[in-house]
């Protein structure tokens, strides 16, 4: 058991250190474009955003449409600790984060007493009133113009993608071991059946509360490595619109799969981009593309399954890869006969 524990640890972090090392290398020596690595730093925040709605309504079983809400405060709370109270933009990040907890922690606990559209009106209603606040606080927040920001991860496109990429790998750790944990295992039995959850003991409530507040801290910390990446935030940041957007990604990725999330954040922020050329037909074209995979897939990318870079490890061990290329040699081979 621990060396298969050891193993599996060692195989992780080497697929972690390929992931934020070799794009890393690509675009500091410039291989790779500034357009392109911006698409994936972008691809990571929203990436981010899809863990933290993925939390809310796949983890624990709520329907939430305030994320941008939440991401907004993170954005706000990152220039006003950086830039007035002077502290560093790491620290900024942290504590901008756990005051988006906080503020989770305020909402949700009003809230959560309400289940399904109950829920999803709340919080949307949450991200709307947020919206407003911004707009009209303009000593603060620049108002309906919105407020620039200025920070390195804006100017140096490689550490944007070492810290993005870096936070979001240790996001993903975190998550996981949480949901294996005795806390993320009550969760997942509260997603699943309420009342048997409470039959058994579990305080409903207190598990659902857990839940709300790490999705909101994810969610701060997500709004604040965007503003630093981007150096401008609006108050539309809060719109409907985007919490849908971040609810888009995991549902294309599969309700409780966090590894489905992210993958469905980075495929459709690219998607975006590539039809970009399409112009005002990009946004006809972009929901067909969602329609036919919900009609053909509607479980998702991964459903509720996780990807498993040790389970592709053995697969690879074990011949997958000859069994497909000597299968495609085989049909070759009959076609030509034919």
């Amino acid at each position: 058991m621990k060396n298969k524990f050891i193993r599996s640890t060692i195989i992780l972090a080497c697929f972690a250190f390929a992931a934020l090392f070799i794009p890393s290398l690509l675009i500091k020596f410039e291989i790779m474009d500034a357009y392109t690595a911006q698409i994936i730093n972008l691809g990571g925040i929203n990436a981010i955003m899809a863990l933290s709605v993925n939390i809310i309504c796949g983890i624990t079983g709520q329907l939430s449409l305030g994320q941008a809400g939440f991401m907004a405060i993170g954005c706000y709370s990152t220039i006003l600790l950086n830039e007035s109270a002077g502290l560093p933009l790491t620290v900024s990040i942290i504590i901008a984060a756990l005051i988006t907890a906080f503020f989770g922690f305020l909402i949700g606990f009003p809230t959560l007493k309400l289940d399904g559209d109950y829920l999803a009106i709340v919080t949307l209603g949450f991200g709307e009133i947020i919206r407003v606040v911004l707009v009209n606080l303009k000593a603060i927040t620049g108002g309906p113009n919105g407020k620039q920001f200025t920070s390195m991860m804006a100017f140096d496109a490689n550490l944007a993608f070492f810290c993005i990429t870096g936070t979001l790998i240790l996001l993903i750790v975190l998550i996981q071991n949480f949901i294996r944990s005795t806390y993320g295992r009550a969760i997942l039995a509260v997603r699943d059946d309420e009342i048997a959850a409470n039959s058994s003991g579990i305080p409903i409530f207190r598990y659902k509360m857990i839940g709300f507040v790490i999705a909101s801290f994810v969610a701060g910390v997500g709004g604040g490595l965007y503003v630093s990446l981007i150096g401008f935030v609006k108050p539309e940041q809060a719109s409907f619109n985007n919490s849908i957007n971040y609810l888009i990604y995991v549902v294309l990725g599969g309700m409780g799969s966090t590894t489905g999330s992210v993958l469905a954040a980075f495929v459709l922020t690219y998607l975006q981009e590539f039809l970009r050329f399409l112009k005002n037909f990009r946004l006809l074209i972009y929901p067909v593309i969602l329609i036919i995979v919900m009609l053909f897939r509607p479980q998702g990318l991964l459903g509720f399954k996780e990807f498993s870079f040790v389970g592709f490890v053995d697969w690879v061990k074990a011949g997958g890869l000859k069994k497909i290329f000597a299968k495609r040699a085989e049909k070759t081979a009959a076609e030509g006969g034919r």
